[in-house]
């Protein structure tokens, strides 16, 4: 939740910023913000009910965990679902269009990137530092070299072995 008003010239879609931009968006976003959160489900839970339904569920942990309950979510994408009685509306390239939109994915893509760094050092060899987790081939070649983690998801694998497509 970000005070009214706010603003800051490199804040953007986190996907076209560089990640020195992002990482230093990352300290002045958790400093002025009303509130904020950032929530992750488990690989295990994903492979349960699916990516999408993970992302809805991820997005209603972290409204769960701010310490100020908002009268509103502006949602990036085109749909969502939840338990939680905030009123939502959806917006299609909303981290183009809404600082709050983008500075939540500036925080989510900061931390994920930091947990791909640190899994990175727990398990050489998949190249998380680079790929963060998406399957490049790189990454699905070393599925194949070191076989699955605790950390990939069981439906991540079926796309391991699909090199043509990359």
């Amino acid at each position: 939740m970000l005070p009214a008003g706010f603003g800051h010239p490199l804040l953007n879609d986190s996907k076209q910023m560089t990640q020195k931009n992002r990482a230093i968006l990352r300290e002045v976003i958790e400093h002025e913000a009303v509130c904020w959160a950032v929530a992750s489900v488990s690989p295990e839970r994903i492979d349960r009910i699916n990516i999408l339904n993970a992302s809805f569920e991820a997005i209603s942990l972290a409204v769960q965990g701010l310490r100020e309950r908002p009268e509103f979510l502006l949602v990036d994408g085109n749909r969502f679902r939840s338990n939680l009685e905030i009123p939502f509306q959806c917006i299609v390239g909303g981290d183009a269009l809404y600082a709050s939109i983008a500075a939540a994915s500036v925080l989510a893509k900061t931390y994920r990137d930091a947990c791909m760094e640190q899994l990175a050092q727990e398990y050489p060899g998949y190249g998380w530092e680079r790929n963060k987790g998406y399957p490049t081939r790189e990454h699905r070649e070393a599925i194949r070299r070191l076989g699955l983690t605790p950390h990939h998801r069981v439906t991540f694998h079926s796309q391991a072995n699909r090199l043509e497509l990359f």
